[in-house]
């Protein structure tokens, strides 16, 4: 359960902005849509080294 300690006086919106933030972190939502379509292991490897080669291109380029 996420706990947001709100300081008396504190705006509303700034206690829902910090909920949120915390929520994100938490993973929540990522893992929800990851569960709703199955995706074959094979599959989520060979996006992960296509993005990890994407990522190291990006840092050459950036270094030249």
């Amino acid at each position: 359960m996420i706990i947001v300690p709100v300081k008396e006086g504190e705006n509303i919106d700034r206690a829902l902005k910090k909920f949120k933030r915390k929520f994100e972190k938490t993973g929540a939502v990522k893992e929800l849509r990851a569960r709703k379509n199955y995706k074959k292991k094979s599959i989520v490897k060979r996006e992960q080294m296509l993005k990890a080669i994407y990522v190291q291109q990006l840092r050459q380029n950036a270094e030249i």
